[in-house]
């Protein structure tokens, strides 16, 4: 769950109370734990809350019957049978130029041709949709037609003054689709979109909004003009959101509110029945969500539905300073670029959990591949205490065996941990457990919280016990959203209805007690981990009966381990050698006050970093002739980051799919990778701090290697050392590099082969 106050929402959302069910607006929180890694850990707090019966009567608000249109179009209900009108809404004599309505045939107003359009969907798709442009008055009128029953419900609104060409459409829908494509990861792609949704439906405001599975959001997306200010991760309540309202967004995939100033346009004669307005583009919207946008400063917006399997995933929020129309082209190329972002969502998501499964499942093998080499097998679990940190990404980890703790990173007393150890045998069923709020699965935890506000615990045997537990410490979080989220709108009157706030000033909170939640792939490595120490118990004892057969052997693994060591040992003493030349560059360096003189000297200091990773990465690792590509390429990143400084921690993104190279080849691409960081730092930002995305993907026997940045930087003719070192370390690889305009910024993409 993430942040833009409902507030913010509310208005791009015509789901909203009218006065007397205005309460469910009021800002109710839901402080149930959040699902892993979506929703915000949102403290409890007690004002002057909405009582249960105003919150209930929000839920039930009509708001799908109205009774009345936004007048900047005009309804048309016919008879289903002889089209003739029986009732309307809005200046339709103005729109359509005649003087009378009622009574008259759909024919005589629209012609004969659009009218046989309407009798055609009124038969074959009750659903309704577009049936065509009337022109009238020198301008353009779009008409929709919908079925309810015995009924016709036709629209009439302002259409483009020059109609937009099915190919002109489709090639900004191509172009857009083809951007989302090349996003390396979702934050990109969210800010992509916002910046395309800006561009077909030209507001001052676009955002990218985010459900979470408690129904609380978050803006993770938006570009905007200069002038306004920004509610980019900012958050509000599931609450605010009426279920009803969340129905509509999936049923009307676009809805716009032209001008926040009007005044509803009533149905004439009033309808006996009201009249279900659900599928209408017209349909007026709640008085408080008006006043709600008129608070905000907002004069037009519009909403586009992100549906993702069939579920309201998000939406496009629109925000205009004057009022504007969006005419139904443009809405249905909104709701075309719509669909292609949901499934590059769904891509997305679908490959970062993947990476994140294969990553840990990788490191989980490391690990296990590591105990089972050793003679004692699971005995040796605590050796590697550390590895075991990094496999739960935890802040520390308890290894529980008979009545001896083994800890490593940062934990709880262990005194504490002796209790949790109880705990975690009390509650065990043989599979994981894990809370990301540890005071409310075990009692007194919240004496320890700063070390272990979250836990997550497997049990491998009870007899002879071994457990391990990975603790988390609290993450002290402070939420920001568009307005206090807990201030009860001021009543209006006697009758308990409540009117929409009108400060909508930046408000943050802190969340304590809490920590990072657990994600499905991390308790999923835990309790594989469990298996795989369970097995390795298994055959230790196994091995145990068979001490004889493994004397014969000792001999072959001594061979094997003393190469083992003796590479190892070459590795270490070269990689010393690289930090040796490393710290006399350092050394130079200090002794150069022209900043010019040293620039070569802090490239050939980082280009010893890329090289130098390599080796550190062999001495760790089991593979002496292989090196996870995405490891170190993550790795390298962070080492450029303590060379360019702290300042560039936040812009420097790696985004990397599971890949494996030879060491010299790793080598090599480290190189190529480096000069072109240096590069977009040099060029691109001029030294100072901006986004750097770095992308890894392999396909077919090739790796491919992006390095992007949104600067000024230029493509130009590349004569200069580390050009024409890049180009010499290109040929190395059999690759190919070449640049492109990332608009903004460039884009540099490696191709070589991964073997």
């Amino acid at each position: 769950m993430r942040n833009v106050d409902k507030t913010t929402v509310n208005l791009f959302n015509d789901a909203y109370c009218s006065a007397p069910a205005k309460a469910a607006w009021s800002r109710r929180r839901d402080h149930s734990p959040p699902a892993a890694h979506s929703h915000p850990r949102s403290a409890p707090r007690v004002t002057a809350s909405p009582t249960s019966d105003q919150i209930q009567a929000c839920d039930r608000e009509p708001i799908h019957i109205p009774g009345a249109i936004q007048p900047h179009g005009g309804l048309l209900v016919l008879d289903r049978d002889s089209l003739a009108v029986r009732m309307t809404a809005g200046d339709v004599p103005g729109l359509l130029e005649v003087s009378s309505v009622i009574g008259q045939s759909a024919g005589a107003l629209i012609g004969d041709g659009l009218a046989a359009q309407a009798a055609a969907i009124s038969n074959s798709r009750p659903a309704g949709g577009f049936i065509g442009v009337l022109h009238r008055g020198g301008r353009n009128l779009d008409l929709s037609a919908t079925v309810q029953g015995d009924l016709v419900l036709l629209e009439i609104e302002p259409g483009l003054d020059r109609p937009m060409a099915g190919s002109q459409i489709l090639t900004h829908l191509e172009a857009a689709a083809a951007a989302f494509e090349r996003c390396p990861g979702l934050k990109t792609l969210y800010d992509r979109a916002a910046l395309e949704f800006r561009r077909l439906t030209g507001f001052d405001r676009v955002m990218i909004y985010r459900f979470g599975d408690d129904d609380a959001g978050e803006v993770v997306g938006e570009d905007r003009a200069h002038h306004l200010k920004s509610f980019l991760n900012h958050r509000f309540p599931g609450s605010d959101i009426p279920s009803q309202a969340r129905a509509l967004y999936v049923r009307n995939l676009v809805r716009v509110i032209p001008n926040c100033a009007y005044a509803p346009a009533p149905l004439e004669p009033a309808p006996d029945t009201p009249l279900d307005m659900s599928d209408l583009a017209l349909r007026s919207v709640s008085p408080v969500h008006m006043q709600y946008m008129r608070n905000m400063g907002v004069a037009a917006s519009a909403s586009v539905s992100i549906v993702k399997d069939g579920r309201l995933w998000g939406l496009v929020a629109c925000h205009n300073d004057s009022p504007r129309l969006l005419p139904y082209e443009i809405r249905a190329a909104c709701r075309a670029l719509a669909g292609g972002l949901a499934r590059q969502i769904k891509a997305k998501e679908e490959a970062e959990t993947w990476r994140e499964k294969l990553r840990l499942r990788s490191l989980g093998d490391d690990l296990t591949a590591v105990l089972a080499q050793s003679d004692e097998g699971d005995l040796s679990l605590e050796e590697h205490a550390a590895d075991l940190v990094a496999l739960g990404e935890a802040d520390g980890v308890a290894v529980f065996r008979e009545d001896r703790i083994e800890t490593a990173g940062k934990t709880p007393p262990h005194t504490a941990l002796a209790m949790l150890r109880d705990w975690l045998l009390d509650v065990d069923a043989g599979g994981v457990i894990a809370t990301d709020r540890s005071e409310n699965a075990f009692p007194g935890a919240s004496a320890f919280k700063s070390w272990a506000s979250g836990l997550m615990g497997v049990v491998v045997e009870r007899t002879p016990l071994l457990a391990v537990l990975w603790t988390r410490a609290e993450e002290v979080e402070v939420v920001r959203w568009a307005g206090d989220p807990y201030r009860t709108a001021k009543a209006a009157g006697g009758d308990g209805a409540l009117t929409p706030r009108a400060s909508f000033d930046a408000w943050t909170e802190t969340v304590r007690g809490r920590s990072r939640p657990w994600s499905a792939s991390q308790t999923e490595a835990a309790l594989r981990l469990r298996q795989d120490l369970l097995d390795l118990r298994r055959a230790r004892r196994t091995a145990e009966l068979n001490t004889q057969l493994r004397a014969t052997l000792d001999d072959k693994d001594d061979l094997l381990r003393q190469k083992d060591f003796l590479l190892r040992e070459v590795n270490h003493r070269v990689q010393n050698s690289l930090a040796l030349a490393a710290g006399f560059l350092t050394i130079q360096m200090k002794a150069i006050d022209d900043p010019a003189a040293r620039a070569p000297l802090e490239e050939a200091s980082r280009r010893l970093t890329a090289v130098g990773l390599v080796h550190r990465r062999l001495y760790r690792g089991d593979q002496l002739e292989t090196v996870s590509l995405d490891r170190y390429l993550v790795e390298l990143a962070e080492e450029l980051v303590e060379s360019l400084g702290q300042e560039w921690a936040r812009m420097i993104r790696v985004d990397a799919a599971p890949a494996t190279v030879s060491t010299d080849k790793a080598v090599t691409i480290g190189l190529v990778v480096t000069e072109l960081v240096i590069n977009a730092v040099k060029y691109a930002y001029g030294g100072r701090p901006g986004r750097i995305d770095i992308g890894l993907t392999e396909q077919g026997g090739r790796v491919h290697i992006s390095v992007a940045d949104q600067g000024g930087g230029k493509q130009g003719p590349r004569i200069g050392f580390g050009s024409k070192m890049m180009d010499a370390m290109v040929r190395q690889l059999a690759g190919t590099l070449a640049c492109h305009d990332n608009n903004p910024g460039v884009r540099a993409e490696l191709d070589a082969p991964a073997g």
